[in-house]
């Protein structure tokens, strides 16, 4: 049995928004999401992409249709507000059934749908089917690295209203060669470094002037987005530099935060 763990909200936000070249929901072995709540909450929202679990006459979990639980990567289960991994609660007992076959942890979700919908809204639906073409469609999200505070992503993310109005991205640091005039007609506050996506691009001399920024953004209450063209090398380097520099991590730890970050979206 691989037993079972926590999963913050944070982390599940970051694993529905993980991607390829296309969103990697569509894969059929990545993601088993199970809503354990009761059928009507489920019918009345849910997190995307979520089943609803099923139980027969003898109090056994249905396994979902077209699921193979032993070849999942993350299965995440989660029902109104679990904060603990004792008891008998709705999502305890389902991911109790599912560790029998799961080769990895069973991820229950710290305060269930209630904690998770609020911080993350836009991804409540009342969806229950999808095509593999609608999966595949589906608009990542930045990646989150400091919870409601400080995201990274890329250009197409940084551009699109949709990303900056969900996340209330209200500063934005712009480490690329690429300018936008769309920010002009926003309430954003940018600041640009022009930066090419070289070896030989010298984005340490501004690195001092990127984390002041971003710490008086953040200070003010506001979310910041840091994005480069394609969202990899130059806007990770701005972010170990911030949480090096400001939060006092160690280049390790920076390293291996912002690498599984990373990791989401290569």
């Amino acid at each position: 049995m691989a037993g079972t763990t926590f999963c913050e909200a944070s982390e599940l936000y970051n694993i529905l928004n993980q991607y390829t070249r296309l969103s990697r929901l569509a894969e059929f072995n990545f993601l088993c999401l199970i809503d354990a709540r009761a059928k009507g909450q489920y019918n009345a929202s849910h997190i995307i992409t979520a089943r609803n679990a099923k139980w027969d006459s003898k109090g056994k979990l249905i396994m979902p249709v077209g699921v193979e639980v032993e070849s999942m990567r993350y299965i995440v289960v989660y029902d109104s507000s679990t904060s603990s991994l004792q008891g008998s609660a709705e999502a305890i007992e389902c991911a109790e059934a599912l560790t029998k076959s799961s080769h990895y942890p069973v991820q229950i979700l710290k305060g269930g749908y209630q904690r998770f919908s609020a911080f993350y809204p836009f991804f409540r639906t009342q969806k229950i089917l999808y095509t593999i073409k609608e999966l595949e469609s589906l608009r990542p999200y930045p990646v989150e690295l400091l919870p409601g505070q400080l995201y990274m992503g890329n250009y197409k993310q940084a551009i699109h209203p949709h990303v900056l109005k969900d996340l209330k991205l209200s500063a934005l640091v712009n480490v690329s060669e690429d300018s936008c005039h769309m920010f002009e007609k926003g309430n954003h506050t940018i600041l640009h470094i022009n930066v090419s996506d070289s070896v030989e691009a010298d984005l340490y001399s501004s690195f001092e002037r990127i984390c002041v920024f971003i710490a008086s953004r953040l200070n003010t209450g506001s979310a910041v987005l840091i994005f480069s063209s394609h969202g990899i090398s130059r806007c990770s380097a701005a972010a170990m530099a911030f949480l090096l520099h400001h939060l006092k991590y160690t280049l390790g730890a920076s390293y291996v935060y912002v690498l599984y970050g990373l990791l989401w979206n290569v």
